[in-house]
C-alpha cells in the first residue's frame, strides 16, 4: 500500500512539474502575412524607402519574458515607395544587384537573437545577435518593446545597419572618393514589425 501510495505521489509530482515546464516555456510564430519591415537608405541628395516582407520567424518565451528568436527576411519582396513606374524598377533593380545585396544568390537575410536584456519596464528589451546579409554575419544590438495590439502581440524594433560591415559598398564615401553628391551613406535604417500568432509550447 505504502509503495503505491508512493508511486502515486511521484507520478502526480512528474506529472505537474512536465505541465509547468510546458507552460513557461513557449515559441510563438511571426504572421508572416501581417509582419513588415520598412527600409529607408540616405544619399547625400536624399533618400528612399520602401518595405520587405517576412519569409519566416519565430520568439522564445520563458515564464512570459522574451528569451530568444530569429526571423528571416525575403530580399526578392523589396519595394520602394517614394519613387514609382521605371524609376522605381531602376532603383530595384539595382538594389537586388550585385552592387547591392545580390538578390539572386542571397535572397534571403537572417537575423537571430543570442542575447536578451530586460531594460527594466515590462515588454521593453535590449537584443543582441546575429544579422547575416549576404555571405557576412555581424552581431548588432538594438532596442525592441513588446506590447498586445488588438488582442495579439507584436514586437517593434528599430535598426540601423552599416552595410559597409557586409560587403555593401557600391557609392560608399568610406571606400571611395571624389563621390561627391554620389555618395551614398554607409547605414540604413530598419522598422521592423513582428505580429505574433501561433504558439507552440
Amino acid at each position: 500500500m505504502k509503495k503505491t501510495l508512493i508511486f502515486s505521489f511521484v507520478a502526480v509530482a512528474f506529472a505537474t512539474l512536465l505541465v509547468s515546464f510546458t507552460h513557461t516555456a513557449q515559441t510563438m510564430q511571426v504572421d508572416t502575412k501581417t509582419s513588415i519591415i520598412s527600409w529607408k537608405g540616405y544619399k547625400v541628395t536624399g533618400s528612399h524607402y520602401g518595405k520587405i516582407s517576412l519569409k519566416s520567424g519565430k520568439l522564445d518565451f520563458n515564464n512570459g519574458l522574451l528569451a530568444g528568436g530569429s526571423f528571416e527576411i525575403d530580399m526578392t519582396s523589396m519595394t520602394c515607395e517614394d519613387l514609382s513606374g521605371s524609376m522605381a524598377e531602376k532603383l530595384l533593380s539595382h538594389l537586388k544587384s550585385d552592387d547591392f545585396f545580390g538578390v539572386a544568390k542571397y535572397p534571403t537575410a537572417k537575423f537571430v537573437i543570442t542575447q536578451v536584456v530586460s531594460r527594466g519596464t515590462p515588454g521593453s528589451y535590449k537584443i543582441i545577435g546575429d544579422l547575416t546579409i549576404k555571405s557576412t554575419t555581424k552581431p548588432i544590438k538594438f532596442f525592441a518593446d513588446l506590447k498586445d495590439e488588438g488582442g495579439k502581440m507584436v514586437a517593434t524594433a528599430k535598426i540601423t545597419v552599416d552595410r559597409s560591415e557586409f560587403d555593401v559598398r557600391y557609392g560608399s564615401g568610406s571606400f571611395f572618393d571624389n563621390l561627391g553628391d554620389k555618395t551614398i551613406h554607409d547605414e540604413f535604417d530598419l522598422d521592423v514589425k513582428l505580429v505574433l500568432s501561433q504558439v507552440k509550447g
